[in-house]
């Protein structure tokens, strides 16, 4: 079955079509800079863009940096303020005349790694975790979704979230050594261990692709791998939204 999938992050807008019973990106994976900003209707503009750029006609699926349900987005830790208790799903629907399935990003990312990636077949509490702009992340008991984990927002120490103090971007800005923010990731990824106790913890995003360069740093107890669809995960399990979206 071919579907599309859409992957909204603080740095690109990312589209391909998948073969969800395979996992496979049918097509090369279009990306279309995030407005800056990043505001509903600039948002929706673009997603309309990359929904003609396939010449789609079909239902979609969307990762979205933010808590959402029933297709409604209560935070903005990444997004434009002024998207919270906007319904996601309606406003691409006004803007594309297509239905579509919208879910947090991560739980999207999730969904591909333990579908057809390093999850699969992981059974306990699993969390995926994605780096990038800001951190995203997926819990999984079993192989089932257990929606909207936001622990990237976690207070720590002086900051308001620790994604504040341990996201990619904040590496790139910074201009942190992979090594100096391996130490960040590990603080993070610990306190993550103490307060849950998983069985296993996979990280995905763009920064997984990197995953050997800050991989001395996770000294943690629990297993810590990089997810094998790397940052294709948001597409793919955006696409796995459209058939059916787990999420209430």
């Amino acid at each position: 079955m071919e579907l599309l999938g859409i992957d909204i992050g603080g740095s690109g807008i990312k589209g391909a079509i998948v073969n969800i019973d395979t996992g496979e990106l049918l097509t090369e994976r279009h990306r279309i800079p995030t407005p800056e900003g990043a505001k509903p209707a600039d948002v929706a503009n673009t997603v309309k863009q990359l929904v003609e750029h396939f010449n789609w006609k079909g239902k979609v699926g969307c990762g979205f940096p933010a808590l959402v349900t029933h297709g409604v987005a209560h935070t903005s830790s990444n997004i434009h303020k002024s998207w919270r208790g906007v319904n996601v799903e309606e406003l691409f629907k006004k803007y594309t005349g297509l239905e579509f399935n919208v879910a947090n990003d991560a739980d999207a990312a999730g969904l591909a790694t333990m579908s057809f990636g390093t999850g699969k077949g992981k059974k306990g509490l699993v969390f995926m975790i994605t780096l990038g702009t800001g951190i995203g992340s997926g819990a999984f008991y079993n192989g089932d979704l257990i929606p909207n984990f936001e622990l990237g927002s976690i207070p720590y120490k002086k900051y308001k979230r620790i994604e504040q103090y341990a996201a990619n971007s904040v590496r790139k800005r910074n201009h942190l050594s992979y090594t100096e923010w391996g130490k960040r990731v590990n603080k993070f990824l610990r306190l993550i261990e103490k307060l849950f106790s998983p069985d296993h913890i996979i990280i995905g995003g763009g920064a997984s692709k990197k995953f050997d360069d800050f991989k001395d740093e996770i000294k943690i107890n629990t297993p810590v791998t990089p997810a094998a669809h790397q940052n294709n995960a948001g597409i793919l399990g955006a696409a796995l939204l459209a058939k059916s979206n787990p999420l209430p």
